[in-house]
C-alpha cells in the first residue's frame, strides 16, 4: 500500500527525551477495516505511523451472502450463521481494537435484504463494533477513495468495481470523486439470473450482455462526455477476470473489450458453469465468474473503454483512509452539509443559530442522558441542524416531511444509510404532532438518545424562531424525569419579555402531553 497523500504528521510535541523507536511506538496504532461484500467479507489491518498507513494483514472469507436471498428477500437461516462464522473469526484478530479503530461497511446484499437488522443484531454479540449499512453512491465514493490513495497519481481515472450484487462506476481526479454511480448488477445476481441452469453459451452471455448495456445506457453518455485519463478496475471479480487473461497467455495483464471476447470464447468451450478449468481462476469464483465476465464486457462496450489495469485498492482501503480526521473524513461530510445547505437555499445564519443552541443543550445534558462526549450524535445533531429546513426549497406547508425525505434520499458522501436516517427522523419531528410510532428501529443509534434529540432540537428551533440579529436568550435544560424536562432562563422574567416566544412554548407544552411527555418552565406557565 502507498504512502497516504495529504495526511497532517502527528508527532510529539518534545521529542527530545526519546529514542525514534519510542517517538515512532508513540504515534503508532492499528485499524482496521471490514467490507460485508455479497459474495466475500474482507478484513484489512493497518498501522497508522507518522503519516503513513502501512498495511499489516488482509483476511478474506467466501460467505456467499448475495446467493442466500429468498424471493422475498430475506437471508436465510444458513447464510446468517456462515456470515456469524466469519465475523466471528475477524473478532480474533481485532481483540484489544478501539471501537473507533475498527470500520465494517455492509453492502449491497444487505442494503436489500428485509432481514437485514437480525443479522446486523446478531454478529454485534460475536464482533462488538458498529456495522454502517452505506447507500451505493457512497460505496462507490469509498471504492474510489481506496483506489486513489494506492495508484500512481494520473489526471482523472475511470475506476469500476463489480461486486456480488452491484457494479459501482466512478469518475474522479485526485483524492475526489466527481461521478458516481451504483447499478444493481453483480456477478452473483446475473450468474444467478443469466446462468442458472449452468449452462455455458453465446446466448446466455449474449443476454447478459444486453441486459447490462440497458442498465448503463442512461449514463453511458455523461460518463464518455467527462472522459478519464486511466480506467482502473477493483476487487474480485476483475482481479479474476485480469489473473484469468494472464493464464490464457496475455502477461502484461491488460483487459481490453477484444480480451473479453477471446475469454468467452474460452469459456463457451465448456458446456456448463462446473466444466470451466481456466489456468489462474480460483476455485472459489468460478461458480460467479460468467455473470462478472458480461458485465465487464458490457460496460467496455457502453462506455468504449480502450483498455483497463486492475488496482490493488478498494472499498476497505478507502475506509482505511477515512477513519481518521487528518484522512479527511470529517471534512467530506461537512463539504457535504454545506454544499446540500446552499443547493436548498437554506437561511445559514438562522441554521447555524439554531445548531449552536442544540450543541450547547446536548453538552448541558450529556452526562444525565448517558451520551458520550466523543459520540457522533453530537456531530449529527448539529449537522441536522444546519439542513433542517432543506424542505423549505420545495414547499413551506409540510416542509418538516420534505426535508426528512430529502435527508434520507439524497446522495450524501461522508454518511452512511443510518446516518442520514437519524438526521431524516429529526427533521421529520422537529416540528408538528409527534407521532414517535413511526419512528423506524435503528441499529447504530439507540432509541432513548434519538428522542433526546429530537427533544433538543425542536426546542433549540422554538428559541430561535424569530429569527432575528440579537443574542440568543441565556437558557439551560433540566431534566427533572425521563420525560419531564424544564426550561430554565438567565432571568426570572425572560418569558414576559418574550410573548411570542411564550406562546410558542405552551403550543409545544401541549405536544409534548399528547405525546406522553411533560415540558415545564421556571415560570410555571401551563397550556
Amino acid at each position: 500500500m502507498s504512502q497516504a497523500k495529504n495526511i497532517k504528521a502527528n508527532t510529539p510535541e518534545d521529542s527530545k527525551n526519546t529514542t525514534p523507536l519510542e517517538a515512532v511506538a508513540s504515534t503508532t496504532k492499528h485499524v482496521a477495516a471490514i467490507d460485508l461484500g455479497s459474495n466475500s467479507f474482507h478484513m484489512v489491518v493497518a498501522k497508522v505511523i507518522g503519516q503513513e498507513l502501512q498495511l499489516v494483514s488482509r483476511h478474506k472469507q467466501r460467505v456467499r451472502l448475495g446467493s442466500g436471498l429468498d424471493d422475498q428477500s430475506n437471508l436465510s437461516n444458513a447464510t446468517i450463521e456462515r456470515g456469524l462464522e466469519c465475523l466471528a473469526m475477524f473478532a480474533e484478530r481485532l481483540q484489544g481494537f478501539e471501537i473507533e479503530n475498527v470500520r465494517i461497511a455492509a453492502t449491497h446484499t444487505l442494503r436489500q435484504a428485509n432481514n437485514a437488522h437480525i443479522f446486523i443484531q446478531r454478529a454485534r454479540e460475536v464482533l462488538p463494533f458498529p456495522i454502517e449499512v452505506i447507500p451505493g453512491e457512497e460505496e462507490a465514493r469509498l471504492i474510489y477513495l481506496g483506489v486513489a490513495h494506492t495508484q500512481p497519481e494520473s489526471d482523472s481515472k475511470l475506476v469500476i468495481d463489480i461486486g456480488g450484487g452491484s457494479t459501482e462506476l466512478i469518475i474522479g481526479q485526485g483524492f475526489e470523486a466527481k461521478l458516481v454511480n451504483s447499478k444493481q448488477m453483480g456477478c452473483v445476481s446475473f450468474t444467478q439470473r443469466y446462468f442458472s441452469n449452468g449452462k455455458l453459451s453465446r446466448k446466455n452471455f449474449s443476454k447478459a450482455i444486453i441486459a447490462a448495456q440497458q442498465r448503463l445506457e442512461p449514463l453511458a453518455a455523461k460518463y464518455k462526455k467527462k472522459g478519464w485519463d486511466a480506467a482502473l478496475g477493483s476487487s474480485g471479480t476483475i482481479k479474476a477476470i485480469k489473473e484469468a487473461l494472464v493464464g490464457m497467455g496475455y502477461e502484461d495483464a491488460i483487459i481490453t473489450e477484444k480480451r473479453l471476447g477471446h475469454l468467452i470464447d474460452v469459456l463457451c468451450e465448456n458446456d456448463s458453469i462446473e466444466e470451466i478449468k481456466l489456468k489462474g481462476l480460483a476455485e472459489e469464483r468460478q461458480p460467479v465468474f460468467a455473470g462478472g465476465v458480461a458485465i465487464l464486457t458490457a460496460i467496455f462496450m457502453a462506455l468504449s473503454v480502450k483498455e483497463m489495469h486492475f488496482s490493488d485498492g478498494a472499498l476497505r482501503e478507502g475506509l482505511l483512509y477515512e477513519m481518521e480526521d487528518r484522512f479527511q473524513r470529517s471534512d467530506i461530510r461537512m463539504r457535504t452539509t454545506e454544499n446540500l445547505a446552499t443547493k436548498h437555499s437554506v437561511d445559514f445564519d438562522h441554521a447555524t443559530r439554531v445548531k449552536e443552541q442544540a450543541s450547547e443543550f446536548l453538552h448541558q445534558l450529556c452526562d444525565e442522558l448517558c451520551i458520550k462526549k466523543k459520540s457522533q450524535l453530537f456531530e449529527l445533531l448539529e449537522w441536522s441542524a444546519l439542513l433542517h429546513e432543506v424542505g423549505l426549497s420545495i414547499s413551506f406547508s409540510g416542509f418538516h416531511k420534505h426535508s426528512a425525505y430529502l435527508l434520507e434520499h439524497t446522495n450524501m458522501p461522508g454518511f452512511n444509510s443510518e446516518q442520514q436516517m437519524v438526521m431524516s427522523i429529526l427533521a421529520r419531528f422537529q416540528r408538528k404532532a409527534l407521532k414517535l410510532q413511526d419512528m423506524p428501529e435503528l441499529n447504530l443509534f439507540k432509541g432513548k438518545h434519538l428522542i433526546s434529540l429530537i427533544r433538543i432540537l425542536r426546542l433549540s428551533i422554538i428559541l430561535n424562531g424569530q429569527r432575528n440579529d440579537s443574542p440568543r436568550l441565556k437558557t439551560r435544560i433540566e431534566v427533572i424525569e425521563k420525560d419531564h424536562w424544564k426550561i430554565c432562563g438567565a432571568d426570572g422574567d425572560w418569558l414576559e419579555e418574550n410573548k411570542l416566544l411564550a406562546a410558542d412554548l405552551l403550543a409545544e407544552q401541549e405536544l409534548w402531553s399528547n405525546a406522553e411527555w411533560q415540558l415545564s418552565f421556571d415560570d410555571n406557565q401551563k397550556a
